[in-house]
């Protein structure tokens, strides 16, 4: 049985709300989970961009709280 590891891609909307969707990976496959609205998906390619998508898409979160600077 292979090991699941996860990770998270994180956005910020325009009202400074974070939103989440957590990468699930077992395998070659990953599945991805949206922990606002409780949308997911089965992904073998591309999991973050597809999680980045529907962030940006569902949520208006464009905000990368790892880009910001002081």
């Amino acid at each position: 049985m292979a090991e699941m590891t996860s990770s998270k891609v994180s956005r910020w909307d325009q009202h400074g709300r974070a939103h989440v969707v957590r990468v699930e990976k077992a395998g070659i496959q990953r599945h991805l989970t949206c922990e606002t609205c409780g949308w997911h998906r089965n992904a073998q390619f591309l999991p973050w961009l597809k999680a980045q998508e529907h962030l940006e898409r569902e949520h208006q979160a464009t905000v990368d709280p790892g880009s910001e600077t002081s």
